[in-house]
């Protein structure tokens, strides 16, 4: 009984992912389908690849027919954030096992972005909790991927446009933070950090402007403790 409540709990918790996957997941479904691969194809990639950002860079890779190295390199880089955001749940995450690797695997922007700024109810195991959130969210996006591609192959689309839905996912995410975290300092950073890699680095802006920012921030942080003490 204990699970289930937990399970319910969890699949409401994670209905913000929800509402924000499906759309995205179907906009992919849509975009993905104008390279004429098969529907199923699309819904692999959100089992397989499970990462919004780098599926939807794919597409435009895919169509110009860059190589598969080159593919797996990019998309490391894009998603090589999701290694600063694994430190945090180290230990949260619990002993290596096979729940802990999927939990790795599928730490996304959005169930970071969540499960940092949720309390976990009282008499629940932290790492099941996590877990079925984890689970939900994937499951949500490899439906949108489904339900896009499915519909591809039965209507026509114009899909013009349609690729910002990525944009505006990361912009409602960063003002839920900022609602949980209300200090101006680390946003300031990652404007500054965004705009100068943006400028001086725009092969690879992401990483760099993630590492500004957590280098940045560390400074910070040392300077101050140095300063209290």
């Amino acid at each position: 009984m204990r699970n289930l409540k937990m399970i319910k709990t969890a699949l409401k918790t994670s209905l913000p992912i929800l509402f924000g996957f499906v759309p995205l997941g179907i906009a992919f479904g849509l975009l993905f389908q104008e390279l004429n691969y098969p529907w199923y194809f699309a819904s692999l990639m959100g089992i397989i690849v499970y990462a919004g950002a780098a599926q939807f860079m794919a597409i435009g890779l895919l169509a110009a027919g860059v190589g598969l190295v080159e593919i797996a390199m990019s998309t490391f880089l894009l998603n090589s954030r999701h290694m600063f955001y694994g430190i945090a749940f180290l230990e949260s995450f619990g002993n290596w096992n096979l729940r802990k690797l999927y939990m790795i695997f599928g730490l996304t922007d959005e169930t970071y972005a969540l499960m940092t700024s949720i309390n976990v109810p009282k008499g629940f195991d932290k790492k099941k909790y996590f877990f079925f959130i984890t689970l939900f969210a994937q499951i949500y996006w490899v439906l949108g991927c489904t339900i896009g591609a499915l519909s591809s192959e039965i209507l026509s689309f114009n899909t013009e446009g349609m690729e910002f839905a990525a944009t505006a996912l990361f912009v409602v995410l960063l003002i839920e933070q900022w609602i949980m975290v209300k200090r101006l300092l680390p946003f300031m950073i990652g404007f500054i950090a965004s705009f100068i890699a943006l400028m001086f680095f725009i092969d690879h802006m992401l990483i760099v402007a993630i590492i500004i920012s957590i280098g940045s921030i560390l400074i910070f942080r040392l300077v101050n403790k140095s300063h209290y003490e």
